[in-house]
């Protein structure tokens, strides 16, 4: 799912790409409470942030979050007429030694830990791609219901950053 962001005339001001979630983290599916097989059939429910840039001549201050905020108000139920099914939860993944990822907490996203420092194309455990922070935003109040496990009880904790 891709988003453009113009200002009133119509001038770009940023973009945003969404695309398949990881299909492994750890601190994101314990956040949930997800076992390997509750993941592979909920999966879908979820999806990566995978890009945010707001482009270099813009200078507002606020937008990124101000961007953010619209955007999960609207996701849903776009990916719902694109896919035929809703989402949940979003995930990002922000470089914490490049960015601090203040546009995600600002618009209310949930610092869920860190990854480990692989890709989703490291099959072999051998790439060394840099450490992220993990930020989470459900898009419903009753996500844990939508996509716990059968029979699971969740504990609700947010992790704190």
């Amino acid at each position: 799912m891709k988003y453009m962001v113009f200002d009133r005339e119509y001038n770009p001001l940023a973009c945003l790409l969404f695309g398949s979630s990881a299909w492994k983290c750890a601190p994101r599916d314990d956040f949930i409470g997800w076992d390997a097989k509750t993941r592979k059939s909920n999966l879908k429910f979820l999806t990566n942030n995978m890009r945010f840039l707001i482009f270099p001549w813009v200078r507002v201050p606020h937008l990124a979050s101000h961007i953010l905020g619209r955007v999960v108000r609207r996701i849903s139920s776009d990916w719902m007429a694109k896919y035929g099914h809703p989402l949940y939860l979003l995930e990002t993944f922000v470089e914490w030694q490049r960015f601090r990822g203040i546009c995600y907490r600002a618009a209310n996203w949930i610092y869920a830990g860190q990854t480990k420092g692989r890709s989703r194309n490291d099959r072999y455990a051998t790439l060394k791609v840099p450490v992220k922070d993990i930020y989470l935003y459900p898009l419903t109040r009753r996500f844990w219901e939508a996509l716990k496990p059968a029979g699971r009880r969740v504990e609700r904790t947010t992790g704190g950053r």
